[in-house]
Formats: structure tokens, sequence, C-alpha cells
């Protein structure tokens, strides 16, 4: 008898060891949860309807060669630039004369040879480069191609059309500020002094976001963060990052043609209890709209939601409250 006793102590134990281990390889969430609170008007999530303005405004130079961001993560924004990578160069073109291909980074560039250099980080300071330069100009660039270091002079041409629309992008962040932004149009941008691809758009933000409290509103276009001109919505959610949490960031927005500076903090992300648990003793866990307690292996378990609550004993009392449905009459 004792042995069984000794052999039936040992397996609780071990069935007690199992399951705090079991507790501790519980698979943690790998993302944080959506904000609640993130309001994004409809009339906001809309795309500008300026094609016609946009298609009066001056076209620029023609070049042939369209780029885009060379880091492929947003992550990796957080790096060093690393120039602007050649996606497309049209057939005959200025840039197809100068020798440039698909697949270059593009590194630096400037118009003559007098100017200075502009170090290529954003597509918008291409598209800047192209509406500056004049037929008979000439854009210097330097590019790299398979890690060796090459020039090239790109000679610009009169544009008989004006460039592709460009696709309007969003951003989310929902770590520091709780806020979506979405790429200036280029009516807008260009109203803004700003090259085509630059400036961010407040489309969306949290109830309780550091900026709504700092008085950034919805519409607002944001074209300095930090006191950088803004050449992309991601400089923003760079800045926004690295930020230390309680500073202020400097933004100054244009709201109605009128230009605005907003000393804004970025918060952190609040922190719940979402289980704890001793095995056999106590257990809690909570979700968004269940809280559930129990104890000593559910002699006591307790219940709650937004409209209702129950309560257990011993598995043979329940007890059970929640919400009717029909209000309660009012005595006059």
């Amino acid at each position: 008898m004792t042995r069984i006793l000794e052999s039936r102590a040992r397996a609780a134990r071990a069935a007690a060891l199992l399951g705090l281990l079991a507790g501790c390889a519980s698979e943690l969430p790998r993302a944080a949860p959506a904000l609640v609170d993130l309001e994004q008007p409809l009339e906001r999530m809309a795309e500008p309807d300026d094609e016609a303005e946009r298609r009066a405004l001056d076209p620029g130079g023609f070049t042939g060669l369209y780029a885009g961001d060379a880091r492929e993560t947003l992550s990796a924004m957080l790096d060093e630039p690393e120039g602007l990578e050649v996606t497309r160069v049209v057939e005959n073109s200025p840039a197809a004369a100068a020798g440039l291909a698909e697949g270059d980074i593009l590194l630096k560039a400037r118009i003559g040879a007098e100017a200075e250099w502009i170090e290529l980080v954003w597509a918008s300071q291409w598209r800047e480069l192209e509406l500056a330069g004049r037929e008979g100009d000439s854009i210097l660039v330097v590019y790299d191609r398979a890690g060796a270091l090459f020039g090239a002079s790109i000679e610009v041409e009169a544009r008989l059309q004006p460039a592709a629309r460009a696709e309007i992008e969003r951003f989310r962040e929902e770590e520091r500020v709780g806020a979506v932004l979405r790429t200036a149009t280029e009516v807008e941008a260009r109203a803004a002094n700003l090259a085509p691809g630059g400036g961010a758009v407040v489309v969306g933000l949290s109830r309780t976001s550091p900026w709504r409290a700092a008085g950034v509103r919805f519409g607002d276009l944001i074209v300095e963060v930090g006191g950088e001109t803004v050449a992309d919505p991601r400089m923003v959610l760079d800045a926004v990052r690295r930020a230390p949490q309680g500073e202020p960031l400097t933004l100054l927005v244009l709201r109605e043609g009128e230009p605005i500076e907003i000393e804004a903090s970025a918060s952190r992300r609040a922190r719940e209890w979402k289980r704890f648990e001793l095995p056999f003793l106590l257990s809690f866990e909570r979700d968004r709209e269940l809280s559930e307690c129990s104890l000593l292996l559910g002699l006591v378990r307790w219940r709650r939601t937004p409209v209702a609550w129950d309560l257990r004993l011993l598995w043979v009392a329940d007890v059970r409250r929640g919400d009717a449905d029909r209000l309660r009459r009012l005595e006059h």
C-alpha cells in the first residue's frame, strides 16, 4: 500500500510539473492587436478627385527612368540609406541612352556640374530633379551595379505628356501615436512646394492618440517632421519610432493651406494581464470581451463580459446575471 501511495504521489508531482511546463510553453502573440479606437472617417478614405488639376501642372522634364525605394521592408528604414532602385527604363529614352538599366541603385544625382549632389533616398527626390530639369539639361548620376560604382549623364528631354498618376499608399502606425497616413496626391504635394510623393496626409487617428491631444486633425498635411522636409510618409513613421517617449516631436502641418507648428509626443502601448496560472490552485485569463477566474480546480469559477456575469460554486450552485432585452421603465 505504501508503494502505491508513493507511486501516486510521484505521478501527481509529475503531472503538476508537466502542467506548469505546458503553461510556460503556451503560444505568445507575435503582433500587437489592432487599436480598437482608431478612427478613419469615410470622407478621408477616398482619394481626392484632382486629376484635371494634376494634368494642368507643369510636367517638367523627361528622362525615361523610374525609381523606387531600394529597402524592401519598413523596418529596414532604420538602416542607413541605400539609394534608389531603378525599377524601369523606357526603351530609347535618355536614361537608356546613358546606359542605365533596371536593378541599378542610384546613389546621388545633381543637375549640371555646378549644383550640389543630392543623396538619393526617396523616389520623390528623383521626381523633383525631373520637374526641375528642362530640355537640354544634364542630370549627373552616380549608381551602383553589382557592387561597382559608375557615373552617367542623362540628357533631359521635354516631357510631352504628364507622368502617370502615382498610386496612393496608406501607412498605419499603432505603436506610438495611433495614426493612419497616406501619400499626398501630386496636386496636394506641389501646392505645398513638395515633389510628387512628398508629404503625409493624416486620415486616421486613435481617440487616445497623443497627436490628437496635441492638436493634429484629420486632413492635416505633414510637410516637416523634426525640422526635415517630408519626402515620403515613411519619414514620419521613422521619426515617430525614433522619438524618445514623452519628448515632443515638432510637426509642421498645412491645414487648409495655412502652416501650423505642433509639438506632439509619442506614447507606447498600454500593458495588461492576459493570463495568470498556478496549476491546480488559480487560473486567470482575460481577453477583450471575457474575463474568467477559476480557483481550486474549478470549485469556484467567475466569468464576466461587458453585458453579463456568472458565478459557479462547487459545480452545484450557479448564479448568472446579465442585460435584458428591454430598457428599464423610468418612474416619473
